[in-house]
């Protein structure tokens, strides 16, 4: 595109557009009507110039004009309780099922690589001692050890809080790093997974391995799946840097960074519950299958929430971005 005979050919447009909008609200009806077409057409040239021809002077001013003319057309406006609503109802379990092919291989994957590291440690005494020493062992892994007393080891509400805060900050960590070609993500499940498998081994060959899967089901599996999602749109986030499909790479990035950060604030109140579940549910006086299926109850309500909710969302439209009237337009781009 030859952006000096572009510019020349819309300038007058768009000086048109800036003096509608000098004038505020003195506009009569078919002023409006005129500000409505140079502000669809304007957001189409910014987007036009964004892919083909990104010259500084320009762009600027184009961006100025569109964010100008929406807030003119739009109107200013508060998120609400309905806004809310709608991100829980809709946009969020929406955005979990369309990166569905993404994070559940994640979690098979991540399970089997976690059992198999379980496996490989239980049967190779070698390999336990090179964690740590016998006696270390020993008191990680017998009755009253560590990894029983973890869970009671502070008062429910702080351990809770503190269990939150973790885990959101490393789902959060999995959205923001998957820019970064994916391998930052990969690391973060990685060292979660290593830690997984470490523990079943490690409880494996003490013969308690019932015990340590009570003590981590009734929480682990809606806090694993948290995880697992956020890796999974990290990951998804990441390759959209190398195949951003029919959008540039720049607008399918932004809509996918859109849609983590929605996904951030989701996985937030998921991993709040699996916190209260860790720091009141686990270390309690319930028998273990009472434990367990506190745990697998919330695993089943968080899936059919997403499948059903989210899956009827989806299938409606809803992308878990943001509304189309708070967003630049977006034009595909030659393959």
């Amino acid at each position: 595109m030859d952006l000096d005979v572009f510019v020349t050919a819309h300038r007058a447009e768009w000086d048109r557009l800036d003096q509608l909008l000098r004038r505020g609200g003195r506009l009569t009806g078919a002023e409006v009507d005129e500000l409505v077409a140079l502000y669809q057409r304007t957001a189409t040239h910014l987007s036009l110039v964004q892919s083909s021809a990104p010259d500084p002077a320009v762009v600027g001013r184009l961006t100025q004009l569109v964010a100008r003319a929406r807030a003119a057309v739009t109107g200013t406006r508060r998120a609400g309780w309905r806004d809310a609503a709608r991100f829980l109802t809709a946009g969020f379990p929406a955005a979990v099922y369309r990166s569905r092919h993404w994070w559940v291989p994640t979690a098979l994957l991540s399970t089997l690589l976690a059992a198999v590291i379980g496996w490989w440690i239980s049967v190779h005494p070698e390999v336990q001692s090179s964690i740590a020493a016998p006696d270390v062992l020993r008191q990680m892994t017998e009755p009253g050890g560590e990894y029983e007393t973890y869970y009671s080891s502070h008062p429910a509400a702080s351990f809770a809080a503190q269990v939150w805060t973790n885990n959101a900050q490393a789902a959060a960590m999995c959205l923001v790093l998957g820019a970064f070609l994916c391998l930052p993500v990969i690391w973060i499940l990685f060292t979660n997974v290593l830690n997984l498998g470490v523990g079943i081994g490690l409880m494996s060959s003490a013969g308690r391995l019932d015990t340590f899967l009570g003590l981590i089901l009734p929480h682990g599996l809606l806090e694993l799946t948290a995880v697992f999602v956020a890796a999974g749109t990290g990951l998804r986030l990441g390759w959209t840097l190398i195949d951003p499909g029919p959008l540039s790479r720049r607008a399918a990035l932004a809509r996918q960074g859109r849609a983590a950060i929605g996904m951030a604030i989701g996985l937030a109140l998921v991993l709040f519950i699996s916190g209260a579940i860790e720091g009141f549910v686990t270390p309690s006086g319930l028998q273990t299958w009472a434990r367990i299926a506190i745990g697998v109850a919330a695993e089943v309500a968080f899936l059919v929430y997403v499948y059903v909710v989210g899956g009827r969302a989806a299938r409606a439209g809803e992308a878990g971005d943001v509304d189309t009237t708070e967003r630049t337009a977006e034009l595909p781009v030659a393959a």
